[in-house]
Parts: C-alpha cells; structure tokens; sequence
C-alpha cells in the first residue's frame, strides 16, 4: 500500500486551483457530465434519482468553479426520448415501435446491459431541462435512429384530469397520471448515416430539427447522424 501511495503523490494537487488558474490563463475548459436532469436529487423524478446533481449547476458545485466562469450550457438530448430504471415515461412506446427504437439506438446499458425504456421525444421534459440547466444549445444525437419511420410524433405537453399541462409537473403523483398529447410530423424515411453537413439533411429532418428548437427554445449546435466522429455535423461553432 505505501509503494502505491507513493507513486501516486505526485498526482494529487487541489484540481479546483488547477482549473481556476487555466481559466485565468485564457484557456479553454470543458465539464462533462453524466446522467440527465430528471435523475437530479433535487430537480428529478424523486425518488427514482441518483444521489447528486447532474445538472448544469453541479458541475459548479463538483469542481469548485463559480458561475460567473460557465458561458456556454450545452444540452445532449437523443432525438426520441429514453429513461433507465423506474419512474414515470408519458411518452413510453411499450409496443414494437418502441422496440424498434431500442434495438436500432442500441439502447442497453453500457455496463449492466439493461434494456433502456424508449419513447417519442418528450419536449416538456425538453423544455423543463432548458430552463433548470440554462441550456445554451442543443447537441441532438441518434437522428439517425428515426430513419425508417414514415410518421414521427413528439409530446407537446401533458393530458392530466382534463387539464392541458405546458410545464412539467412538480408532483410526481400528477406526473404518474399524465397523458401525452402528440403532434406529428413526417418522417424522411432516409438513411441519414453519410450525411456530413446540415444542409444535406432532408427537408423533413430539418423540420424535425427546428421543431425540436422551437419546442425547447433553444437553438441546435450540432447534430449526430451516428456514433462515429465523423458522424457529428457542427452547425454552430460551440468552443470559440
């Protein structure tokens, strides 16, 4: 044990000092988190959460930055919307389509290997993760996923006791009871996989796409037609 501690000496510093001081210098400094908004201890679906805060706000409090310092808030959000675990899904497709989605977005756990439940994109769970992080963009992946579908619909907002809900409900026994009321849009029904810049898109995607901008009310900066690098179309340029 003592030969291991020794060896790794060298590498602890004070990180929230080494970062501030990068910041300070000019350079450019990226957090990363995991998870999404509606497993937050405090904003999420208590209490089928996690125990910290993987919103925009707990990488201030993980890494000892202030505020002040984040200029940008970048949302990863999947064209459709997934959930791992339980909780409540208005928008889960518990039917072939839903599978569909699972098995072309490769939706099992990385580690566990536990199917993830998938659904049409939820824009109320959208919008409610723009306002709690104060997203700046929108990075959209698995687009490609919806290729084949001729119809594709989005949950606009929720159907609760004859109540039209626009916000996401605070209750979660509200939210267990919510209906999701659709609209619909078509589909491109085109592989999407050697696409390489927004405006080789089809028309229908790029609806699809603003769509999804004007439902969260904020704008894309990139959008991925696929796992691979290459595959990444940048719209805007996010690190300037």
């Amino acid at each position: 044990m003592y030969s291991q501690i020794e060896f790794l000496k060298p590498y602890l510093a004070d990180t929230s000092f080494l970062v501030h001081t990068a910041i300070k210098e000019g350079k450019k400094v990226l957090f990363e988190g995991a998870q999404g908004t509606l497993l937050d201890i405090d904003h999420g679906t208590y209490p089928y959460v996690t125990s910290s805060h993987p919103t925009a706000g707990g990488a201030c409090v993980g890494t000892g930055i202030g505020p002040t310092h984040i200029h940008r808030v970048i949302g990863v959000v999947k064209a459709y919307t997934t959930r791992v675990g339980e909780g409540p899904f208005p928008s889960e497709l518990c039917d072939e389509l839903g599978e569909t989605l699972r098995q072309k977005g490769a939706e099992f756990g990385t580690t566990t290997g536990r199917p993830r439940r998938c659904g049409w994109l939820d824009a109320v769970i959208l919008r409610y993760a723009a306002r709690i992080n104060g997203l700046t963009d929108l990075a959209i992946t698995k687009l490609d996923v919806l290729d084949s579908f001729e119809t594709i619909k989005i949950c606009v907002a929720y159907r609760y006791q004859g109540q039209l809900l626009q916000e996401f409900p605070e209750n979660l026994a509200i939210l267990e009871k919510c209906e999701p009321e659709y609209i619909e849009m078509p589909g491109w029904q085109q592989d999407l996989s050697d696409v390489t810049s927004y405006d080789e898109l089809p028309p229908n995607a790029q609806a699809y796409i603003n769509k999804m901008e004007e439902l969260a009310g904020v704008k894309q900066a990139l959008v991925a037609v696929g796992p691979k690098r290459s595959q990444t179309i940048v719209s805007r340029q996010m690190f300037d």
